[in-house]
């Protein structure tokens, strides 16, 4: 017998894994988790059905998250991961000696212990002493934040169910108030290609770019996302990331699989329909 994890993709599209073992399956309060051992990608991390990470490509959206931001200002001591239950986003940020403090915010305590247990590659620096995790909802936390941190991290799930208010303009206006006069704001985008994530970037889009005067999006290929183009939202209120120090960065002699410095230019020349997509969010009221 085969066991196979399948993912919609759109109502047309289908992404399979073929399943040597399953690891661990749970229900929390807030979502079903799944974690599965295959070939191809090694451990895959899966909620409520829906691919977070493999062990083969996880590293891509990581990389892309972390030091996309990092190298634009290399000054960040201060951070708070909002989601991210898995680690990875920690695991890269602990690389920097400059940080000071990381607060990790994460609804579900099961994730990190799941993760903590069944996948110690993106989980194994959850204990560094300069993280702080907050077992609570991320938009009721950052609402009690101001003038506090120089970068925030969205690292959520899509726009439904737990992570849904990780989408909201409340949201956003409080992580403008959280973030310092020099503050960095980088979240997790969706995909343009299928129409439904497409409809939720344009979204989400539209919300940040009402509070920050510097709004740009840079984009990477992860192969077990939906359609593998992925986005991601860069925020600021004074940094623009094309304008940054990448030797400054390069001599800090950080090893990465995806990121270098001439990736990070090359990542925010998006192609045209997705351009299209940005401006169509910037002037229909649909998307406010």
């Amino acid at each position: 017998m085969e066991l196979w994890y399948t993912e919609e993709h759109s109502e047309n599209v289908r992404f399979s894994i073929r399943v040597d073992r399953q690891l661990y399956s749970a229900q929390s309060p807030y979502q079903r988790i799944d974690i599965m051992e295959s070939n191809e990608f090694g451990r895959f991390f899966t909620l409520d059905g829906f691919m977070m990470l493999t062990e083969k490509d996880e590293f891509i959206y990581h990389d892309m998250i972390v030091h996309v931001p990092m190298a634009t200002n290399p000054g960040v001591k201060k951070v708070l991961v909002i989601g991210g239950g898995d680690g990875g986003a920690v695991r890269e940020l602990t690389r920097y000696r400059g940080i000071e403090k990381i607060d990790m915010v994460e609804i579900d305590r099961m994730v990190v212990e799941a993760c903590r247990e069944y996948l110690p590659q993106t989980a194994s620096k959850l204990g560094d002493p300069r993280v702080t995790l907050y077992y609570e909802d991320g938009l009721r936390f950052v609402r009690a934040k101001e003038n506090e941190y120089d970068l925030i991290l969205v690292d959520s799930t899509d726009p439904f169910g737990p992570g849904e208010g990780l989408f909201t303009k409340e949201f956003y206006g409080n992580c403008y108030k959280a973030l310092n006069g020099d503050g960095i704001l980088v979240n997790q985008h969706e995909s343009p290609y299928y129409r439904k994530y497409a409809k939720s970037m344009k979204r989400a889009h539209s919300r940040i770019m009402e509070f920050f005067p510097v709004c740009r999006v840079y984009q990477a290929h992860i192969p077990t996302y939906p359609s593998g183009h992925w986005l991601f939202g860069f925020a600021s209120k004074r940094y623009d990331p094309l304008r940054f120090d990448g030797e400054a960065w390069n001599r800090l002699g950080l090893k990465t699989r995806y990121y270098n410095t001439e990736l990070h230019r090359g990542s925010f020349a998006l192609p045209s329909y997705v351009r299209d997509l940005l401006e169509e969010s910037e002037t229909e009221p649909e998307y406010r």
